[in-house]
């Protein structure tokens, strides 16, 4: 059964065997005309509005993009040659007026690949005719630890310079998306900006990640400024000095922290409308090492580590694709990637040692970007943000199976994503502070909303300056591994409506043809 099937089935199965009483959330509750409204707290902070995340801001349908180029399996050898001069061919030729060169289709069979596939610019796509067994199948051979297939751009982003302009107000809360600069003149509608957010020392300290339990020696407390966050926001209006952005912050401003700045950037490397789809990847491996504490596990680790993998792109895919065996990854969101959708993909049975640094099935990095109907078979930290992830991003209908560890955020400091009916079986999802968890993992995120999730368990806690949520999670509340504060907890047993969060703040931005375009008729049927 494809994987948007047995997700479109759980979620069925799910649903009735759950009361969706009318019961709304006192944070985010249907008013009067049916829209959503937000209650802030003292400080004006608010659940975020998530539904800017995914492919082209959100709401927008993935491209069906016609082929350039098609490719037949080979019968013996390595294909990594022939395959990238493909790849090559269709990225050298020109962008069509939508921004697309063409889609390689790899017609259905086996391909070897010793080697990395890359795709380096705008416009390519890369199809197969099926993701099953019976599919377009792309054997990962050999026993380096390496990518198979990496989307990636150039550089990094640059400040254009004299732009920069410090952000006036006092309190910029969660979830705002409009704020006062010093001078707004030299701003126009549609500049792309970074809103840039500093790590004071005093920052730290309030959040008491300069004093870390030493629990062994290579614990290290966290740095000032090596945790600004970057926002990646286009201005839609300007008001006098009073600026409008396209997305709300994930992080409150704080002056008492050393305030905020924007200014416009270039990044001329970062390439766009690129995707994957229909496609399986397989890892060889070595099935004589066994997991001798572990029915049905594999620990070899000499083989391919990660199925896919985004670095500098936006506006980006991945859909239908299924991984087997690879020891780290599916689908890695990278740090500078934006405006994503991965959906109806699944990680399967990877193949590492069950300990840290392995078995991350869908890792975000970057922001605005959303994993959607995914499924997860033994993996650990199956739908996870890694550290300083500066969000929004959205975990929407996704389902993690024989779980080894939990999902949430991981490390340090990320911020601002929504566990959308996420389910993990076997296991928790947690948001705490790990302290020195790592080298130091510290408080693992904040502004994290856990909305009509399941789980074996969950810890949530409050950390200091932010907030976290658990809104009508079915499963037991844990105490976290550190005696913190509770975050805010809501109708714990009891789901609330709207059914999904993201898909009724996107009804509500850009209307219900919108969320048709992004959602299944199974997420729609069953409420918003």
């Amino acid at each position: 059964m494809p994987i948007w099937a047995q997700v479109a089935d759980f979620i069925q199965t799910r649903s009735s065997s759950v009361s969706y009483v009318p019961q709304n959330s006192k944070l985010v509750y249907s008013g009067p005309d049916g829209r959503l409204a937000y209650v802030p707290d003292e400080k004006g902070n608010i659940i975020p509005d998530f539904s800017h995340c995914g492919y082209m801001g959100g709401g927008v349908a993935l491209p069906d993009v016609p082929v350039a180029m098609t490719i037949q399996p080979q019968a013996g050898g390595d294909d990594t040659a022939r395959l990238q001069a493909a790849i090559d061919d269709v990225s050298a030729r020109a962008l069509d007026a939508n921004g697309f060169r063409g889609t390689l289709l790899l017609k259905r069979g086996k391909y070897r690949i010793g080697g990395t596939l890359y795709i380096r610019a705008s416009g390519v796509v890369l199809r197969g005719e099926g993701e099953g067994e019976n599919g377009t199948v792309l054997i990962a051979t050999g026993t380096e630890q390496r990518t198979l297939i990496e989307f990636e751009g150039r550089s990094f982003w640059q400040e254009v310079g004299g732009t920069r302009q410090a952000i006036v107000d006092d309190y910029v809360p969660v979830g705002a998306k409009i704020f006062s600069i010093v001078d707004a003149s030299g701003f126009a509608v549609g500049d792309e900006i970074l809103v840039h957010r500093p790590s004071t020392a005093q920052w730290i300290a309030a959040i008491g990640m300069d004093r870390i339990e030493m629990s062994h020696p290579d614990v290290r407390q966290w740095e000032p400024g090596t945790y600004d966050f970057r926002f990646d926001r286009t201005i839609t209006a300007i008001e006098g000095n009073r600026i409008t952005i396209d997305a709300p912050l994930g992080n409150a401003i704080e002056r008492e922290y050393g305030g905020g700045w924007i200014y416009k950037y270039e990044y001329l490397g970062r390439i766009e409308q690129v995707g994957i789809e229909n496609l399986r990847g397989v890892s060889e491996f070595d099935d004589s090492k066994k997991d001798e504490s572990r029915e049905d596990e594999f620990i070899d680790e000499d083989h391919a580590w990660n199925f896919v993998v985004f670095s500098r792109v936006q506006n980006a895919w991945a859909r239908n694709i299924t991984s087997v065996h690879f020891g780290y990854a599916c689908v890695t969101i990278g740090n500078l990637a934006k405006w994503m959708t991965v959906q109806d993909s699944q990680c399967l049975d990877p193949v590492s040692q069950i300990t840290g640094g392995r078995r991350y099935s869908f890792p975000i990095h970057g922001q605005l970007s959303l994993v959607q109907r995914c499924y997860t078979r033994r993996g650990r930290h199956d739908y996870v943000l890694h550290a300083r992830v500066p969000g929004p991003n959205v975990f929407l209908d996704c389902t993690a199976d024989i779980a080894h560890s939990d999902s949430g955020p991981h490390h340090r400091w990320s911020v601002c994503t929504l566990f959308d009916n996420v389910t993990v079986n076997g296991n928790a999802i947690n948001v705490q502070d790990r302290q020195g968890s790592g080298t130091g993992h510290g408080w693992a995120g904040a502004q994290k909303v856990l909305w009509n999730c399941e789980a074996e368990s969950f810890i949530v806690q409050k950390p200091p300056t932010s907030q976290n949520y658990a809104i009508g999670c079915i499963g037991e509340k844990r105490d976290g591994w550190y005696r913190r504060e509770d975050g805010y907890w809501e109708s714990h047993g009891l789901k609330v409506s709207p059914r999904s969060l993201y898909l009724k703040q996107l009804e509500d931005r850009l209307g219900i043809e919108a969320v048709k375009a992004v959602a299944t008729r199974t997420q729609i049927r069953e409420g918003n």
